[in-house]
């Protein structure tokens, strides 16, 4: 019988389909790459999500956030997105966390989830993401900066200490370093960040990344970031599991 799923099934097989079904993955940041991600595995068929961000959607997310529009404005983030994963898969299983995560963050992540998504946009939520899922022993991949970036081609999978030109990526490589974190999958673009000064903008490079800042964004660029990483988890489920 045809389904949603009927076309990746003929990629990915019926045992593929099933690992897909039965997967649970941790979606942290429901922003221009974390509802991205979301949007890819729920077509893909990934059964069972967390999803955590404390944020409403807001006017300015619009040019980049698959859930954001005119019509969801000012509503919770992780519930508009519950939605349109049940609109395509109303067979899905949604937990949903209206919070920021943070190292003193509890109840969230334990050894049901069978992979975990960093699209957050700060360091110390990142880390203590990439610490947990190590002593979960939970696969996990990271996403770095997309902000003051105009060329998705240049997105590259890899580690993170094979990383360069990403002032994140740097920040990231010197606190895994010192936590003695030896490996993390990540995305990241090999693009200069560019310097959008006006009204205020202070670029990725210039900033602090222990501080909240407002990089330029633009709609195809996050959006390619969360699509490599939904292919990424979508790969390693399948081989993997």
């Amino acid at each position: 019988m045809l389904n949603q799923f009927s076309r990746t099934e003929l990629l990915i097989g019926k045992e593929g389909i099933e690992k897909l079904h039965n997967a649970k993955v941790a979606v942290f940041g429901i922003g221009g790459v974390g509802s991205f991600v979301v949007e890819a595995l729920s077509r893909a068929g990934i059964g069972n999500f967390i999803l955590v961000d404390k944020d409403q959607v807001s006017l300015t997310n619009i040019n980049r956030q698959i859930i954001a529009t005119t019509k969801t404005v000012g509503r919770y983030k992780v519930e508009v997105c519950k939605e349109r994963i049940l609109e395509i898969n109303p067979n899905a299983a949604v937990e949903t966390y209206q919070e920021f995560f943070m190292p003193e963050s509890q109840g969230i992540l334990d050894d049901t989830v069978d992979y975990i998504v960093d699209s957050v946009d700060t360091v110390t939520a990142k880390i203590e993401l990439v610490v947990r899922a190590n002593k979960l022993n939970i696969p996990i991949i990271s996403s770095m900066g997309t902000g003051n970036k105009l060329d998705p081609t240049k997105f590259e999978v890899t580690d993170i200490y094979k990383t360069s030109i990403c002032p994140l990526a740097k920040v990231m490589r010197k606190e895994l370093k010192s936590r003695g974190i030896e490996k993390l999958k990540v995305v990241y673009s090999k693009e200069e960040p560019m310097k959008p000064n006006q009204n205020g903008y202070v670029s990725e490079e210039e900033g602090d990344f222990t501080k909240r800042q407002t990089p330029g964004s633009i709609s195809f660029v996050p959006s390619v970031a969360g699509l490599i990483i939904a292919g990424e988890v979508i790969k390693d489920i399948i081989e993997d599991k």
